[in-house]
């Protein structure tokens, strides 16, 4: 990857970053998309605009996805895949607990992943075939070989108020079978924090692909494994996603396979 991409990338994460961090104490302007646990607020689109503004500056060819302003076209063949802020709910209660995400994928495959966590100060980057770093130091997954001694992730989807499918049974299957599951309520920060061996493993039924652009890239060139729910390849256009550490990637997917059944995946 040049080092101009990366470096923009950086940048606009470093920035978007800091100007959430400086807002956190403010009131917070709520709206709603579609559902009342799904939220939005002002620091999402300012974060958004300031992070599609560099990008489209430094690379106007490029293609542009973000969770707020959508899809933009573009002539290079690459797209940029932004979470302005991961952890909407948690800024809205100024909790301090959100990550700003930046993927670059080309031809498919995402090729530079940035993940700035501006309340501890921790840039995540990886680059494919050169290894993930925080704050430029090298990370690697656990090394957990079972569920017994793993601590995993989850997360639930908006919907689950009105929907059967809703990662509650896979939530309760996980938790008498691990050491313990958390729910912090960022997808990006648990892709980060399995790329250093905090966690060891996480899965979610539905998210967006601004959600797993960067982390599944930190995960991968941290030695870890990232797939769809069976252990398929993953889809970047509609995830459904287990991460982990490797070792433990296929007692996780029995787990699902159990509870789910295998047409349910």
């Amino acid at each position: 990857m040049a080092s101009l991409e990366r470096r923009v990338a950086i940048d606009a994460a470093r920035a978007a970053g800091h100007l959430l961090r400086s807002e956190l104490p403010g009131s917070r302007h709520i709206a709603y998309k579609g559902s009342p646990t799904n939220l939005v607020t002002e620091m999402d689109a300012r974060a958004e605009e300031l992070i599609v503004g560099r990008l489209t500056a430094a690379f106007p060819d490029d293609a542009v996805l973000g969770e707020e302003c959508g899809a933009t076209a573009g002539r290079s063949g690459r797209r940029w895949i932004i979470d302005p802020l991961d952890g909407t709910t948690n800024y809205a209660h100024g909790l301090p607990i959100f990550a700003v995400s930046i993927g670059l994928e080309t031809d498919k495959r995402v090729e530079l992943g940035v993940v700035f966590d501006p309340n501890l100060d921790e840039l995540f980057v990886a680059e494919r075939g050169r290894g993930a770093t925080v704050n430029d130091r090298p990370l690697s997954v656990s090394s957990a070989t079972t569920l017994d001694e793993s601590l995993l992730a989850t997360g639930f989807p908006y919907n689950i108020r009105e929907t059967r499918d809703n990662n509650l049974t896979e939530y309760a299957a996980f938790s008498v079978r691990a050491r313990a599951v958390r729910r912090m309520g960022s997808a990006v920060l648990y892709l980060a924090w399995l790329a250093t061996g905090r966690l060891d493993g996480y899965w979610e039924l539905r998210l967006g692909s601004w959600d797993v652009a960067a982390g599944s890239l930190l995960v991968e060139e941290a030695g870890g494994r990232v797939t769809n729910l069976t252990g398929g390849t993953l889809d970047l256009d509609a995830p459904a996603l287990v991460a982990s550490n490797g070792h433990i990637h296929g007692a996780i997917l029995d787990v699902l396979r159990t509870v789910r059944g295998e047409g349910r995946a």
